[in-house]
């Protein structure tokens, strides 16, 4: 197999879920390629071709953190490589990491996802449908109501406070678009800033009040989905609980959060039966679900991650069984060739 993986850049890019991943699929003798988004290359009448970072077969790392360390390093090989001839391309950027000197960065890795899709590669997860869910705080909010908080969606500094006010004076706020906790605000009846904060998230863009739920003090639970299901191995399922730091009500492994144990409840198990119908019709293969207690928080379609704090807390290695579900994915498209389309292949399992 032939897989190139899109992060944000490869001088940046820091081990978390994506190299656990790759790293898997190299032990697994693939040929590996990671590259940034801003490595495709378009020419009239050509093929669409990837500057690419590689390792050789030679080298044997012992460890996802050796492997990124000689990705990043003297002994990493590069190549230009035409992209129809992959198998897959698997789209792992972040567009919410992009600072404002990058804005050319945020929809490139699925503008030339689509590109390439059309070309017959395997596309992960499916191009058109991560274009419909560009914004994962938006696709959100396309979920039945009763597996989520109360929320509104506005730049409307007037039914925000409206809505302050019919939820108590307690509120969650937050930019639509963003990630890893950032510019996420607690708001109650105490909050002298309360305009300054709303006035600084509208300057941003779209902004999400969210009905506070006081459960969030225990934490929130990361689910990790493949093909529409809580990834399993061994009678072990893929979740793990984030728990805020001491004074902090987010609960982003990236604002201090500590990872811990969670069993899957009846209340999870009930959202991902609710969720699940939708991400394999748009052909969504891995997505993460943050959940607290009986609601759904928050969807991540576009990165989602957690894979390298598993080991912290006594779980499995789940990279082996994304991997294998890919090869599955290469072998069934090898059998029946284009007669079954992308978004479906990308959830079959």
């Amino acid at each position: 197999m032939k897989i190139c993986f899109v992060v944000n850049g490869v001088d940046t890019e820091t081990c978390g879920t994506t190299v656990h991943i790759m790293y898997e699929a190299f032990k697994r003798k693939h040929e590996v390629f990671m590259m940034g988004v801003g490595d495709f290359n378009f020419r009239h009448d050509e093929a669409i071709s990837i500057n690419s970072t590689y390792l050789s077969k030679k080298d044997e790392p012992k460890s996802p953190e050796e492997y990124l360390e000689l990705l990043q390093g003297e002994k990493a090989k590069h190549t230009t490589i035409v992209a129809k001839d992959l198998d897959v391309l698997f789209i792992r950027n972040n567009p919410t990491e992009e600072g404002s000197s990058r804005q050319w960065a945020e929809q490139a890795g699925v503008a030339f996802g689509r590109m390439i899709q059309q070309e017959g590669v395997l596309v992960l997860n499916d191009a058109y449908a991560l274009s419909n869910a560009f914004i994962d705080k938006l696709y959100f909010e396309e979920l039945p109501s009763d597996i989520k908080p109360a929320s509104l969606i506005t730049r409307k500094k007037e039914d925000i406070l409206d809505f302050f006010e019919k939820h108590k004076k307690k509120m969650v706020l937050k930019p639509l678009e963003g990630s890893g906790g950032r510019d996420v605000y607690l708001i109650d009846k105490n909050e002298k800033n309360l305009n300054q904060i709303i006035d600084n998230i509208i300057a941003q863009g779209y902004v999400i009040a969210q009905e506070f739920l006081p459960a969030v003090k225990d934490g929130d639970i990361r689910v990790l989905l493949m093909n529409g299901r809580v990834m399993e191995k061994d009678g072990t399922y893929g979740i793990i609980r984030r728990v805020s730091g001491e004074g902090e009500f987010r609960s982003n492994f990236s604002q201090g959060a500590s990872a811990d144990n969670s069993p899957l409840t009846d209340a999870m198990k009930k959202i991902v039966e609710i969720t699940a119908p939708k991400l394999i019709r748009d052909g969504l293969f891995f997505v993460g679900l943050d959940i607290v207690k009986d609601k759904l928080i928050e969807i991540n379609v576009l990165s989602p991650g957690g894979l390298d704090h598993f080991q912290d807390i006594g779980l499995p290695n789940f990279s082996d069984v994304i991997v294998e579900s890919i090869e599955k994915k290469v072998e069934y498209k090898r059998l029946y060739g284009n007669k079954i389309s992308n978004r479906e292949l990308a959830t079959m399992v």
